[in-house]
């Protein structure tokens, strides 16, 4: 069984990492250049989704919380006309188009507020854990 403390410091592990991959989409908003695909067109940075599971790898019982993976988002790419730009495409439907990260820096921003409240939540518990131990102590001292 894991206590209170073991549990808050798993979730603000598993926060850390959110706000890190946030932060990592957030600066990679503009990277046009992440790669090339089979047809020898840039493929942009693609935006990271961070998904937690319910317990802590080597733990036992279904107390805490941790990244389970992280993975691409699927979501297509925006497209920006820009027939001079050197990545735009050469042929095909999207010729002239340059693809664009699929990152919405305003729903990122909204993931950070949301991961840096629950990272709070955590340390608040976690405080208040501490202060009712110290409690218990001066009760039975």
């Amino acid at each position: 069984m894991l206590s209170i403390f073991e549990i808050s410091a798993s979730a603000l592990t598993a926060e850390r990492i959110r706000m890190q991959t946030v932060a990592n989409n957030l600066a990679n908003v503009e990277t046009v250049q992440g790669g090339v695909d089979a047809e020898g067109n840039a493929v942009p940075y693609r935006r990271k989704r961070v998904f937690f599971q319910v317990g802590v790898p080597g733990k036992s019982g279904g107390e805490g919380v941790s990244v389970e993976r992280i993975e691409e988002d699927p979501t297509p790419f925006k497209l920006v006309h820009d027939p001079m730009h050197p990545l735009a495409i050469k042929e095909g439907p999207e010729a002239g188009y340059v693809r664009m990260p699929n990152v919405n820096p305003l729903m990122e921003m909204v993931d950070m507020i949301a991961a840096s409240r629950a990272y709070e939540a955590n340390i608040t518990a976690m405080e208040a854990a501490r202060s009712m131990s110290q409690a218990a102590i001066r009760i039975l001292a």
